[in-house]
């Protein structure tokens, strides 16, 4: 899509402005909002939640806080932002009259400016970096931009006619763009739940769809290969233990043995970042969880059984908080990615209410039901599941990079149109006549 520049600009001298329309006025943000400062109550004024979304009644399942009678009234027709850096893009114009906390500012359009046009000028990403640059530290890496310091902004306003055309393009083409992004959304889900699919078939069904089958006896499992074994975990490998527990940060020290933690560990495979290291003397009495080649680990907090297999450069390393599970009988790789099929993940859940255990511990490891095949049967299974699950993943890093793509061209549509880079009147008339 090609829109045109306006005619003729004069140099606002305002670095984030540049350049802009030679018919638009620059003024400060106060002189078209006033901050709205009442008080009052959540009773009475239902609580509101600032997102990157916009403006959206609190749900009842958000957490709550203690400011309930403490809070800034907000009105139909107020423009929300919330303070702080690491909100940033938190922002938008309120359909609801109602209440928010006090790390918001509340603005009330005056007159000369278009709440529609306000609702993307002060979204725009050029726009949301000049309101933290007038921010003031609160610790490090995190400052607040209040009214006192906003209200010195300097903005370019158009006629209101001309905000009116712009927040109506901008409605549309970005209406456009979300659609397109939320089919990539779909995209990626699916492709996900296919990769999920051929994962969970291949490790309890195998490869042959003329195989006969036998009951498993669990009903959860259901058939599995008649010449195939159902194991606990325990009797498929040497030993099950767990990593170090009591206050393992008193061995860190800034280089020596690499250790693993929760952080590290993701389905299939390690990160390497944010390693801690213990000294030779810690690694020596922790002996029990030194980690060897072929071993698997699995996190045991927040998403537990995501495991990964040691590769041989970790041989003699260490580990914080995991399940270590010493290299099986079999194929590592088979084990590896039975756990992270949708039979091991129900068995994490056990006991749970349906809801995935927030801790994995040793007794649900170590009795975990393994189906199995002969070895030669696993490497199979593992070979092919390398290549689908590559395959796959490839399709979801396109969608991902299609989606981001797709923001940044929204993002820099809305700046140069709130900007007058881009001239958009009467281009949706011209494009229904074109068609």
């Amino acid at each position: 899509m090609s829109v045109p520049r306006y005619a003729s600009y004069w140099e606002s001298e305002v670095e984030w402005l540049g350049a802009v329309p030679d018919h638009w006025e620059v003024k400060r943000l106060a002189h078209y909002f006033d901050e709205r400062r009442e008080k009052c109550s959540d009773k009475d004024f239902p609580a509101l939640s600032v997102t990157k979304n916009g403006i959206v009644p609190q749900l009842d399942t958000a957490a709550k806080t203690d400011d309930g009678d403490n809070r800034k009234k907000v009105l139909s027709g107020d423009f929300v932002i919330n303070s702080r850096s690491d909100r940033k893009g938190s922002a938008g114009l309120s359909g609801f009259d109602g209440s928010v906390s006090l790390i918001n500012t509340v603005l009330a359009p005056q007159q000369g400016i278009l709440g529609a046009f306000a609702h993307h000028l002060l979204r725009s990403v050029v726009f949301q970096e000049e309101f933290y640059r007038y921010g003031k530290g609160i610790v490090a890496d995190l400052w607040s931009t209040n009214y006192s310091e906003m209200r010195n902004i300097v903005l370019a306003m158009p006629p209101l006619a001309e905000q009116t055309a712009i927040a109506d393009f901008l409605d549309r083409e970005t209406g456009k763009i979300d659609a397109l992004v939320e089919a990539q959304r779909r995209l990626i889900e699916l492709l996900k739940e296919k990769r999920q699919a051929v994962i969970s078939h291949a490790v309890t069904k195998g490869l042959d769809p003329a195989a006969p089958m036998k009951d498993s006896g669990v009903e959860w499992l259901g058939e599995v290969p008649v010449h195939w074994c159902l194991s606990r975990l325990k009797h498929l490998t040497p030993a099950i233990t767990v990593g170090i527990v009591v206050e393992p940060s008193k061995y860190y020290v800034e280089d020596g043995v690499p250790a693993l933690r929760s952080m590290n560990v993701r389905a299939g495979r390690l990160k390497m970042d944010n390693l801690v290291f213990l000294s030779e003397e810690a690694n020596e009495l922790h002996s029990k969880s030194k980690l060897r080649a072929g071993d698997l680990v699995a996190v045991r907090t927040g998403q537990p059984g995501t495991t990964a297999i040691i590769p041989p450069e970790l041989e003699g390393a260490n580990c914080i908080d995991l399940i270590v599970i010493r290299r099986p009988f079999g194929s590592e790789r088979f084990l590896c990615w039975y756990l992270a099929s949708d039979p091991a993940v129900r068995q994490f859940s056990e006991g749970s209410g349906g809801a995935i255990q927030q801790h994995f511990n040793i007794g649900t490891a170590v009795n975990l039901l393994v189906p199995h095949g002969p070895l030669a049967e696993q490497e199979a299974i593992s070979d092919f599941l390398d290549e689908q699950t590559k395959r796959l993943d490839a399709l979801v890093e396109q969608a991902q990079m299609a989606m981001t793509l797709l923001m940044e061209r929204r993002a820099a549509l809305i700046s140069a149109a709130v900007t007058g880079k881009i001239d958009v009147r009467g281009f949706g008339q011209q494009r229904s006549e074109a068609a």
